[in-house]
C-alpha cells in the first residue's frame, strides 16, 4: 500500500465525515482487554520502521452500523531498538524485532480478530539511505514473518514510504486530532526523525503557491474541498544523520577519531548508528561552546532548504526530536508537551554548550544536536525568532504520527470502513 495523494480524497470523504472530534474517546487501557472487542470493533496495526526504531502502532475503531463512518477509539503503541537498519548486514535478525512485536499485537487483539486486522509495515529514512540491496534484504526478511502472522497481510504490505507522503500523512493526523481540518484553521507539521527532516502546511497566500516549486506542492481531495499542501522531506537532514555530516563521517577513515567543538574537550568514546560504530571526541584548542559548535553545524544547513516567507506567521506542531530534546532539557513537560518559541531553543543549546559539564549527565550530543535544531529552524527553514511551536507527543491519547493516516488509507483501500 503506498498511500498516494489521490487516496486519501476517497478515504476521508468515506471514514470521516460525520465523525468529529467529540467522537474520539481518549481513554485505552494499556493492555486492551480480549473480552472487550465486538464485532463492531475494527483493529488495524501499521510499523513504523524509522532510522532510530521499530514502532507498532495498533489503532482501534468502532463502526456502529454498516456503512457508517469509523470511530477512533484510541492506540496502543509499543518501540524496539535499534531500527531496522541497524540490521543491514543481519536482516534476518532485524526481521525479528518486527515478530516480537506481532506477539505483543497478538496479546492484544483477540484471536477472533485476527484474520480480519489488517497490517503493513512501511519503512522510512533509516532505510531511504541504505544501499537498495540491503534495504531490500530487510524488507524481504519482514515480508516472510508477516506471511507467517496469523493477521490479513495485503498486497505491497510491507515497502518504504515516500518522504513526501510521510509528510501528507502526518500533516493529516495531526489536523484531525487537533480538530482543525476545516477552514483556514489548519496547522503546519514538523517532523524531525533521524535520517529525513519533513515541513508540510497548507498554504493561504497566492503567493507562496507561485514562488514555490512544483515538487513541493501536493493536491488532494478533502470534504468536497481541494487542498494544495506545501510538503517536502529532507533525506539526510534527520538529527542522526546530521550528526554524521557534522563530523565528516562520509570522507572520514573507518579508525579515525571524529571531532568537533560540540563536545567537551576531553571526550572520547564511540557512538553507534544504523550498524556502524564511530569514535568521536572534543577539540582542545580552547573553542569549545555554542559559537564554535554553531560555525560547524550552519554549512550542514546552509543553502539546502527552500524558505517560504508565510511560515513565519503561521502555527506549527513540531514532533519527533524536537520534542524529545525539548524534554531533556526541560523546555517542556515529557506527559503535557508545551509551546516554545524558536529562540527558547537557541538560548537552550547556548546554555548547554558554553556549560557543557553541567550537562554531562545527559547524552554528549546535547550541545550538538540543539544547536543543529537551532539553526534548522532559524537558517534552514528561515523562522523567526518569535516564532511559537507546540511541541506534542499525544493528542487525546494517541501518538502524532503519520501512522494514523497511514491506517486509514490502508482500510479504505481494503473496504474495512464499510
Amino acid at each position: 500500500m503506498r498511500c498516494a495523494v489521490s487516496t486519501i480524497a476517497t478515504l476521508w470523504s468515506t471514514l470521516v465525515i460525520g465523525c468529529c472530534l467529540s467522537d474520539l474517546r481518549s481513554v485505552l487501557p494499556s493492555a486492551l482487554e480480549a473480552q472487550t472487542a465486538t464485532n463492531n470493533t475494527i483493529y488495524g496495526i501499521v510499523f513504523d520502521a524509522g532510522s532510530t526504531g521499530t514502532r507498532i502502532h495498533i489503532y482501534v475503531f468502532q463502526q456502529r452500523t454498516a456503512g457508517s463512518p469509523l470511530e477512533l477509539e484510541g492506540e496502543i503503541f509499543e518501540s524496539m531498538k535499534p531500527g531496522l537498519s541497524a540490521f543491514a548486514d543481519q536482516p534476518e535478525k532485524g526481521a525479528e524485532t518486527v515478530r516480537s512485536l506481532l506477539r505483543m499485537a497478538q496479546d492484544y487483539i483477540p484471536s477472533t480478530h485476527w484474520k480480519k486486522t489488517p497490517l503493513v509495515l512501511k519503512a522510512t529514512a533509516g532505510l531511504r539511505l541504505l544501499p537498495e540491496h540491503q534495504a531490500e534484504a530487510l524488507l524481504y526478511e519482514v515480508r516472510k514473518v508477516f506471511r507467517s502472522s496469523p493477521f490479513l497481510v495485503p498486497e505491497n504490505s510491507v515497502s518504504i514510504l515516500d518522504g513526501t507522503d510521510e509528510g501528507i500523512l502526518a500533516w493529516t493526523t495531526v489536523n484531525f486530532l487537533t480538530g482543525r481540518l476545516h477552514g483556514d484553521r489548519s496547522v503546519g507539521t514538523l517532523d524531525l526523525g533521524g535520517g529525513s527532516t519533513q515541513i508540510t502546511f497548507l498554504p493561504l497566500y497566492k503567493a507562496t503557491l507561485d514562488q514555490t516549486p512544483q515538487d513541493f506542492l501536493a493536491s488532494f481531495e478533502l470534504f468536497n474541498s481541494t487542498y494544495r499542501l506545501y510538503t517536502h522531506s529532507y533525506l539526510g537532514l534527520g538529527l542522526k544523520a546530521a550528526r554524521l555530516a557534522v563530523l565528516g563521517a562520509s570522507a572520514a577513515q573507518q579508525e579515525e577519531v571524529l571531532r568537533s567543538h560540540c563536545f567537551p574537550p576531553g571526550l572520547d568514546a564511540e557512538w553507534t548508528f544504523a550498524g556502524v560504530t564511530y569514535r568521536y571526541g572534543g577539540i582542545s584548542d580552547g573553542l569549545s561552546g555554542f559559537n564554535a559548535c554553531y560555525a560547524e553545524v550552519l554549512p550542514i544547513i546552509q543553502g539546502k532548504l527552500h524558505q517560504v516567507d508565510e511560515i513565519r506567521d503561521s502555527q506549527f506542531y513540531a514532533f519527533s526530536y524536537y520534542y524529545d530534546r525539548a524534554v531533556d532539557t526541560s523546555l517542556i513537560d515529557y506527559e503535557e508537551g508545551g509551546v516554545v518559541e524558536v529562540r527558547d531553543f537557541a538560548r537552550k543549546a547556548e546554555e548547554v554548550c558554553d556549560h557543557m559539564e553541567s550537562f554531562s549527565s545527559l547524552s554528549p550530543f546535547l550541545c550538538m544536536d540543539l544547536t543543529y535544531i537551532t539553526a534548522l529552524l532559524r537558517e534552514g527553514f528561515g523562522f523567526e525568532e518569535r516564532t511559537t511551536l507546540q511541541l506534542t507527543k499525544k493528542v487525546q491519547d494517541v501518538e502524532m504520527s503519520w501512522t494514523l493516516g497511514a491506517v486509514f488509507c490502508l482500510l479504505q483501500s481494503l473496504s474495512l470502513s464499510g
